[in-house]
């Protein structure tokens, strides 16, 4: 069976700028600003087979959904949740990082006690999954998984190991930025909202179609985290802060429908 050729990153840019343009366009004719983008997003090659093409479905009775799904609370979630570094009995291998942050509502009032889940890469770009076919080394002493509840702050906290690039099959030569997957829970898995965090100063995010599927460079640039000099501990860790809006126009883009 022949190889599929896949689009160069030239080609990719080019359609990722004309789509950017677009959108500048509209807004400056008075359109709306629009923070999250198309389900089906062109140079995002996956999106043609992973977004849905049907309405979502409406459950006859939500009560019932909520008891036969699964429940979770404070006795289920322990400190070691939150630090992917003390999981296993060795030291993982890599820059070990606090990431901090506050969930918040449009007004600025904290969520409290949300269930804030983490998936990511190791310090060489690979995932701890069966599935996992980039040709890096697995670190025995890092799982990539953590989880915490939100305090009365609404803070959450976890420490790491920051997450290298990794190569993806989009187009030649195609690398995913450094990034930490989010998962909150609201108050049912039902209102379950997942998307990325990514790293100041990374030189792939101008090239990434996942990130730059965002038209709006503002809600782009609020996937960011920020260096916090404060919270890095010496000689132990750096520290980053990435606070998350639930709602409103300063809202955190969310991977709706991907």
């Amino acid at each position: 069976m022949p190889a599929v050729e896949l689009p160069t990153q030239e080609a990719i840019n080019e359609e990722i700028a004309e789509i950017h343009r677009a959108y500048a366009k509209s807004v400056a004719e008075g359109a709306p600003r629009r923070d999250h983008p198309l389900l089906d997003f062109p140079p995002y090659r996956g999106s043609v087979l992973r977004h849905p093409k049907q309405r979502l479905v409406v459950p006859r009775d939500p009560e019932a959904v909520e008891l036969t799904g699964p429940v979770f609370g404070e006795t289920d979630v322990t400190e070691l949740d939150s630090d992917l570094t003390r999981q296993h009995p060795g030291e993982p291998i890599g820059e070990r990082i606090i990431v901090t942050g506050r969930i918040v509502d449009r007004n600025g009032r904290p969520v409290r006690g949300q269930l804030v889940e983490i998936w990511q890469a190791n310090a060489a770009g690979r995932y701890a999954h069966q599935w996992e076919q980039h040709p890096a080394p697995l670190d025995p002493n890092f799982t990539g998984y953590g989880r915490c509840l939100t305090d009365d702050d609404g803070r959450y906290t976890f420490i790491t190991i920051k997450p290298g690039p990794y190569p993806w099959r989009n187009n030649t030569n195609a690398w995913r930025p450094a990034h930490i997957h989010f998962s909150i829970f609201g108050t049912a898995f039902t209102q379950r909202l997942v998307t990325q965090m990514y790293f100041p100063g990374d030189p792939l995010l101008p090239f990434d179609p996942i990130h730059q599927s965002i038209p709006d460079e503002d809600a782009r640039r609020r996937l960011i985290a920020t260096y916090d000099h404060d919270l890095s501990r010496p000689e132990w860790a750096l520290g980053f802060r990435w606070d998350i809006v639930l709602d409103g126009p300063d809202a955190t883009y969310m991977e709706e429908g991907r």
